[in-house]
């Protein structure tokens, strides 16, 4: 495909020039691509109008209708949808199929859908078009100077998008580290498969993304109740912490954000917001799709009861006032040494949320058929997404090392990481216990962790107690667990049959 700016058509044509359509716009036409732009909204359509002037790169075309959207474009058409996810995308591509769209033509749905959503979708429009899908991670920012791209549909029309997507998207140099917009570097496009796995592997992206700030909020939470530092000495931390193992974006903004004193007032900034915290639902569907496919996310799922909880301010403050705690003094002798204690058990929580997600991902994929490959899906998150981090080329590595990795716990750094990191975490969730400050996402992984790492789980009880009052039968120990028994335990003696 030919990038040169002077072509008499356009490359791309991007239906919703809201604040993601006009900043993926202008990034196609920073990397020298031409852009038709259709907006219901006129004011949309102007206003990126006027940024794309300034640019002087590229070619951007604001089309009144869809059929002269289409009329700008080569066969095959390529049109990518930035619109809200629901009904309104059949909607579009309906009006597009009216004003002329052609079976070989590609739609590609950016927004953020839910993954079934997507696969109903192609299967719906499979004679009529090329449905295509994706998934972009990065917000505002990201999808101007470099998102994360998580795409997916048929291989043939990946081929026609693929050097569009390749150019925009966030890089990396050889090392795995980000490098500035423009610059050379491996693509953070990653195409993950058939229709549908794009949506379903960002969904998950945005359920760890739930748990790793939830992990760092908690971390914040303790050093100013519990130690009584200030923001800006909260901040500091963080600021030093984003220089080693636990270096992310997330990180990075969080010290800048406790560093940021209010605008009107003599207070931080953070001391102004009001506790209560919204969501858009995908970490929500990320702990449903958990649950109903069996692969516990409970750190994952802890997050979003955390952000559902916090919703409850007026229960709480009621709450703070006739509930009444009994929580020992802490220790300040050593507080350097708490301060280890919390940057360790941050880590090893941090490392259970990405195992979790990385699981669902592996379970899903098995029972979709995807083969998803992970190596290249934590390559893609390194630079451009919410959750970039360092530690994602660890993670990258240790697939890469072993590709039929069964938990990525199980991987022999990180298996290292948590021996050496682990008596810091249960201590700090003992102190948070002790000190009454909570701590669900931190402790719900350590949980985790201890249960993966635990042989024999009292589920053997469970199943007795089923047993007892339903007649749900057991697997015994020593016999093959297909074989199902039943006590009768009503009867006297009570006798065992095998069912």
């Amino acid at each position: 495909m030919s990038n040169s700016p002077s072509s008499n058509h356009s490359h791309i044509a991007m239906i919703g020039l809201g604040v993601m359509g006009k900043s993926l716009t202008l990034n196609l036409l920073d990397n020298q691509f031409n852009v038709a732009g259709f907006d219901i909204d006129k004011e949309h359509l102007t206003a990126t109008t006027q940024e794309a002037k300034q640019l002087n790169k590229g070619t951007f075309l604001a089309c009144d209708s869809l059929t002269r959207l289409l009329s700008t474009l080569k066969s095959p058409r390529v049109i990518s949808l930035s619109i809200p996810a629901g009904k309104i995308v059949e909607q579009v591509i309906d009006d597009l199929l009216k004003a002329g769209l052609e079976p070989q033509d590609i739609v590609i749905d950016t927004g953020n859908s839910l993954w079934t959503d997507t696969i109903a979708r192609e299967q719906k429009y499979q004679s009529q078009l090329q449905f295509f899908s994706t998934a972009v991670s990065g917000g505002e920012q990201g999808a101007r100077f470099g998102p994360a791209l998580m795409a997916s549909g048929s291989a043939e029309a990946w081929q026609s998008i693929k050097p569009m997507w390749n150019a925009i998207a966030a890089k990396v140099d050889s090392n795995g580290l980000p490098v500035p917009p423009l610059h050379d570097g491996e693509s953070c496009a990653t195409y993950t498969g058939p229709s549908g796995s794009g949506h379903f592997v960002k969904m998950v992206h945005n359920g760890i993304e739930y748990a790793d700030m939830q992990l760092i909020c908690e971390v914040y939470h303790y050093l100013r109740e519990a130690i009584e530092l200030t923001p800006h000495q909260i901040g500091d931390v963080f600021t030093e912490w984003n220089q080693g193992v636990l270096n992310s974006y997330l990180i990075e903004i969080t010290a800048d954000i406790l560093k940021q004193q209010d605008f009107s007032t003599d207070h931080p900034l953070v001391d102004m917001i009001l506790d209560k915290a919204g969501q858009k639902g995908t970490g929500t569907w990320t702990a449903i799709n958990s649950l109903e496919i069996g692969c516990p996310t409970p750190t994952i799922t802890q997050s979003v009861y955390a952000r559902s909880l916090s919703s409850l301010k007026s229960r709480r403050l009621i709450g703070a006032k006739c509930l009444k705690a009994k929580t020992q003094p802490v220790d300040k002798t050593n507080l350097s040494a708490v301060i280890n204690e919390l940057h360790d058990a941050l880590y090893c929580a941090k490392l259970c949320a990405y195992a979790q997600g990385f699981d669902l991902m592996n379970a899903t994929s098995e029972q979709q058929n995807w083969q998803l490959n992970f190596v290249d899906i934590a390559k893609g998150w390194r630079a451009g997404c919410i959750i970039r981090a360092t530690f994602l080329q660890d993670i990258a590595n240790a697939y890469h090392h072993t590709p039929a990795l069964d938990n990525l716990l199980f991987a022999e750094h990180f298996a290292h990481q948590l021996e050496a990191r682990q008596l810091s975490w249960r201590k700090t969730v003992s102190n948070s216990s002790m000190h009454g400050i909570p701590m669900p996402g931190i402790s719900s992984a350590l949980s985790y962790f201890d249960s993966m790492r635990c042989g024999t789980l009292p589920a053997n009880l469970l199943q007795a107690q089923r047993d007892f009052f339903g007649s749900h039968t057991y697997s015994r120990i020593d016999q093959s667990e297909s074989a199902k028994y039943h006590v009768e335990w009503s009867h006297s003696p009570r006798v065992e049959v095998k069912r």
